[in-house]
């Protein structure tokens, strides 16, 4: 996981990841691909948000939309 969030958060590639995560870039591309499939992103923010919302710690007035598109 902390592979997946350190590439997600620098832009480097599954090739490019330090080994100090300890799986190889292949494997860590693979999980996310299978996590990806999965929709386990949409469950976790889901879950996050749920978790903020009930001890009353959701802002939504500071709330920001970003959006990527990517030809595949």
């Amino acid at each position: 996981m902390a592979a997946i969030v350190f590439g997600a958060t620098t832009g480097c590639t599954s090739r490019q990841l330090p080994p100090v995560f300890g799986p190889s870039g292949a494997t860590a591309h693979r999980r996310f691909t299978g996590w990806s499939r999965a929709r386990v992103w949409g469950k976790l923010r889901r879950l996050i948000l749920d978790e903020l919302g009930s001890r009353g710690e959701l802002d939504w007035s500071r709330c920001a939309i970003d959006s990527v598109n990517m030809w595949a």
